[in-house]
């Protein structure tokens, strides 16, 4: 596994949402344990090497040079911008990166690399996960709260696509600008309990509040301090994920129990997009009863690979563009409240392709 240690990173607004050292390791440590258990049946054995550096070079030379010496699948917890450095730098080799933390469209469409599959959504998947339940909530007006960074940016992006998808309205859309100096110092709720208030005076009618705010810096300030009462959503409030650990569905708590009682905590995102990439691994290896890279490999590109990862239903791999197909979570800090895609949308081949960009949308050409 491959990690990019980001230090320019602020420490999110809640000191609960603090990643623990070993977030993401932990989860494919978990799925080693679980391909283990089959493999040793086929005379398989299966191991993680975790690789990490702040410097993205480094980390894409260290990456290319175990490439060189036989290691075939990479599991990347890293910058769009470094991904595709790795991408490229072990091109036309034997070789796999699973994307376990950038949801960036960009990686799925104009830069996609045939080297590459995609375990966590794209932002449109998880955008598209929101605007339907909100279309069958029928809470079709939004206000719209953007955050000064470029990933805030691109979540913004992503939120306007959905609502020209089904047809929702952007009443009006706001910057945030934030600063991070003051937040936890004393009385700063009172500070904030003013200021979020006035900011959002004077707005349009609306039914929702949706936040772009992806480093969660600022988004968990919105709910119950607003000017008119209103529901929050987006990235703060009711947001999309790929997992949350307080999922039971599906024989969810059984595969919870077990994470916690290898990691001593609760299961996280990217211990799950983790787990879903070394767990490809190990049902290609058990499926086709072999170790050989390049078959393991195409079997994943084939339509006959699915993968069972608790959501109930098996999950498959796009041909257009490495994007796993996975329902997406519609979560709050505590509970799971829904489930997408939602009743109602339906699609010609699987109603999983009505989340994020379909096949005669995608501008992905590395895979034809």
């Amino acid at each position: 596994m491959a990690r990019e240690i980001r230090e320019d990173r602020l420490p999110p607004l809640s000191l609960l949402d603090i990643p623990p050292p070993d977030d993401g390791v932990a989860g494919g440590k978990l799925a080693i344990s679980d391909n283990n258990t089959t493999g040793r049946f086929l005379k398989q054995e299966f191991s993680l090497d975790v690789v990490q550096s702040a410097t993205p070079d480094s980390l894409v030379a260290e990456v290319a040079k175990r490439v060189d010496e036989g290691i075939a699948y990479v599991v990347a917890d890293v910058s769009a911008d470094t991904l595709l450095k790795m991408a490229d730098a072990i091109k036309g080799k034997d070789a796999i990166i699973f994307n376990a933390s950038a949801p960036d469209e960009v990686l799925r469409e104009e830069q996609c690399r045939v080297n590459v599959k995609h375990t966590l959504p794209s932002r449109s998947m998880l955008t598209d996960a929101l605007g339907q339940y909100m279309a069958w909530k029928q809470w079709r007006n939004w206000l719209l709260i953007v955050g000064p960074s470029k990933e805030d940016a691109a979540y913004a992006d992503a939120i306007r696509r959905t609502a020209k998808r089904f047809g929702h309205k952007i009443v009006e859309e706001r910057k945030f600008n934030y600063d991070p100096g003051s937040r936890r110092s004393d009385g700063g709720f009172e500070q904030i309990q003013q200021q979020i208030p006035g900011f959002m005076q004077g707005a349009p009618e609306h039914d929702v509040v949706v936040v772009a705010d992806e480093g969660e810096l600022f988004g968990d300030y919105f709910p119950y301090r607003t000017w008119t009462a209103r529901p929050v959503i987006g990235t703060a409030g009711l947001f999309a994920t790929s997992w949350h650990p307080a999922i039971e569905l599906w024989g969810g708590t059984q595969f919870q129990n077990r994470f916690k009682r290898l990691a001593g905590r609760s299961m996280r995102a990217l211990d799950y997009n983790v787990w879903m990439a070394v767990r490809s691994v190990g049902e290609a290896a058990t499926r086709k009863a072999t170790g050989d890279a390049k078959t393991l490999i195409a079997y994943m590109r084939s339509p006959e690979f699915e993968l069972a990862a608790f959501k109930g239903q098996k999950l498959t791999y796009r041909a257009w563009n490495g994007q796993l197909r996975q329902p997406v979570l519609l979560v709050t800090a505590k509970i799971h409240v829904t489930v997408s895609p939602q009743p109602g949308f339906l699609h010609q081949f699987t109603e999983l392709d009505t989340l994020g960009v379909d096949k005669p949308e995608s501008k992905c050409t590395a895979f034809k």
